[in-house]
């Protein structure tokens, strides 16, 4: 029995391997694309993981420092309750720019689906309302801001309400997620911008709106670990 025959890889799975490698040089040497997914998105999702790991980075250092502090920590139905009407309403602000935020996504998720279906109007109206929502988000981010700074006296430095790593921390996180939403605003502007003139319909691809809804869904699922570690622990 011929056993250096018995252990050679059949013809086919050779080939097989050729085929494969062949694929791959292919993919990455045409300069459009990798693994049958565009440069675009899967620069997108590369952006978005690196992305992943910065604010993963920024709640555990937040959860880190919340429970080894010795000093109590400020209470988010008092330090969050907006006055209505001479009575505090706890976390009323937070509730709306959250249903803001989602709501954005929603329409969003509605833009795509125009985007697939080619119909550059409506996909544009929808990214425009998008960023009017996102820009609702931020300005009622900047209220809460100046809310806690002028009549709270919550600063990153100091906090009177309790421990002083609170404030530090939240002015951190909410400042950099909001700076997401911001730069998302503009990203969306720009796009429904190009589509309302006719740029992609030139190109023959609308995909650019599916990457832009990749990068706000994003923005949207951080806010949900946002909004449950700051406002809800």
């Amino acid at each position: 029995m011929n056993t250096t025959a018995s252990m050679a890889s059949p013809p086919g799975t050779a080939i097989g391997a050729v085929a494969g490698w062949r694929g791959l040089v292919a993919d990455w040497s045409s300069d459009r694309e990798a693994f049958h997914v565009s440069w675009g998105k899967a620069m997108m999702w590369i952006f978005l993981l690196s992305d992943t790991f910065i604010f993963s980075c920024f709640l555990t250092g937040y959860m880190t420092v919340r429970v080894s502090t010795t000093v109590p920590w400020p209470n988010p139905s008092q330090v969050f309750a907006l006055n209505v009407g001479g009575a505090d309403v706890p976390l009323l602000l937070i509730a709306i720019m959250t249903f803001v935020l989602i709501s954005s996504s929603g329409t969003m998720a509605m833009a795509v689906n125009c985007a697939f279906r080619r119909d550059r109007i409506n996909a544009a109206t929808l990214m425009i309302v998008t960023a009017a929502l996102g820009e609702t988000f931020v300005t009622m981010q900047a209220f809460e801001w100046s809310k806690l700074i002028l009549h709270e006296g919550i600063r990153p430095w100091g906090n009177p309400m309790g421990a002083a790593q609170f404030g530090s921390a939240f002015f951190m996180i909410t400042g950099f997620h909001g700076l997401h939403v911001t730069a998302g605003v503009i990203y969306l502007l720009v796009v429904a911008t190009r589509l309302l003139r006719g740029r992609y319909e030139q190109a023959g691809s609308y995909q650019i709106v599916e990457i832009a809804g990749l990068y706000w869904h994003f923005v949207d699922l951080v806010w949900v670990f946002i909004f449950a570690l700051f406002y809800l622990w």
